[in-house]
């Protein structure tokens, strides 16, 4: 059975076209769905794999239909061919596993997905070093100055609730109770 996929990201775009072509390629039935397609977890296209059998072929007018990442789309097709159905993409001729030359593309691009994947972590990760390197500190900048920590500290060793300190600073009261007395004021120290 040829089953077809038509998504759009917004109320205000229409399936008609797609369903249009899906039915002229001859599709039985057609899931349609409006969603982003940057949502992994997208519910219309988890029941189409879902009913997909050993030679169902699932076809959709545009890969960016289906996924948006190449990883997203290496999955979802994992997932279609384990359970021995076809996927087919109407404009994009090249992305069709029920040929050899399709399944051929998928695996080459499949490879150079994986590829692309590990120069970037490499890339991400000199670039990371090199930051450090030159002094730039990672993460977030903290919520409140040396200065601000050690005075809330003060107040809250005294006693004063710590809802009403975090207001001063415009944090939340979690902020505060995290705050560790620094390295000398925890043996007794004066700062």
């Amino acid at each position: 059975m040829i089953y077809g996929y038509a998504r759009v990201s917004t109320d205000g775009q229409s399936l008609d076209a797609q369903v249009k072509q899906l039915r002229a390629a001859g599709a039985e039935k057609v899931f349609r769905e409006t969603a982003s397609g940057a949502k992994t977890d997208r519910a219309q296209l988890r029941r189409v794999i879902g009913q997909i059998a050993g030679g169902d072929v699932l076809t959709v007018t545009r890969l960016d239909r289906l996924a948006r990442s190449t990883r997203d789309l290496l999955n979802t097709l994992a997932t279609i061919t384990s359970k021995g159905a076809g996927f087919r993409s109407l404009n994009d001729t090249w992305a069709d596993t029920t040929t050899a030359h399709g399944r051929l593309m998928l695996t080459v691009l499949g490879g150079l997905a994986e590829f692309e994947r590990e120069l970037i972590r490499a890339r991400t990760g000199e670039g990371r070093e090199r930051a450090k390197a030159r002094g730039v500190k990672m993460g977030r900048r903290p919520k409140l100055t040396d200065h601000q920590k050690r005075e809330a500290i003060k107040r809250r060793d005294k006693g004063e609730p710590m809802r009403e300190i975090a207001r001063t600073y415009n944090v939340s009261h979690s902020t505060i109770s995290r705050l560790a007395p620094g390295p000398f004021e925890a043996f007794g120290a004066k700062v």
